[in-house]
């Protein structure tokens, strides 16, 4: 369904893709070759068709979130507690190397995380003026668990990832000329 219109999306021809991908690998060769290639394309083609294709699809959209430059550092940050967007505003200018956040996008991001459900706005009456607080839902702290895991991953393959960069950048960043990009 899509999100914003409540109308079905358009169903990803899967046929149509492998068929078109089958050209991609081995255009005028016989059809067995690349089996295991089309073998493991095949359940991608398939699982990406059951997430969801179109961009509202929450698949697409929370990979989306996390790879963006202020969501997943705001995720994190509400993990430590429920702020007000103000000191949300200064605690990502201290803490985030990304540097300062404008007024804008804090918002438009925390009303993104909201509409997700990984966060929820708390209206505080009893404060002069009345203000709101944000904190993260049992969602967002799920979420956020699982990011944890990627950074810990990150963490134990710190070494082979910058000994991978430095051969590259030894290289002058140039690929072998075997066919490739």
């Amino acid at each position: 369904m899509n999100i914003a219109t409540g109308s079905a999306p358009p169903a990803v021809d899967v046929d149509t893709v492998l068929r078109n991908l089958r050209q991609v690998l081995a255009p005028g060769q016989p059809a067995g070759q690349h089996r295991s290639e089309m073998a493991a394309l095949e359940l991608l083609v398939r699982a990406m068709a059951r997430d969801g294709a179109q961009r509202d699809q929450p698949m697409r959209e929370v990979f989306a979130r996390i790879g963006d430059k202020w969501s997943t550092l705001l995720l994190h940050l509400l993990r430590t507690g429920n702020y007000r967007h103000a000191v949300l505003r200064r605690l990502v200018s201290t803490v985030g190397a990304e540097g300062r956040i404008s007024q804008r996008m804090l918002t438009l991001r925390l009303r993104t995380l909201e509409r997700d459900g990984l966060i929820v706005r708390h209206v505080i009456a009893s404060s002069h003026p009345p203000g709101v607080e944000y904190a993260l839902t049992a969602l967002g702290h799920s979420l956020t668990a699982q990011i944890e895991i990627l950074m810990q991953w990150i963490r134990d393959h710190m070494a082979q990832i910058l000994q991978a960069r430095a051969r590259f950048g030894e290289s002058g960043g140039e690929r072998e000329s075997n066919g490739g990009v």
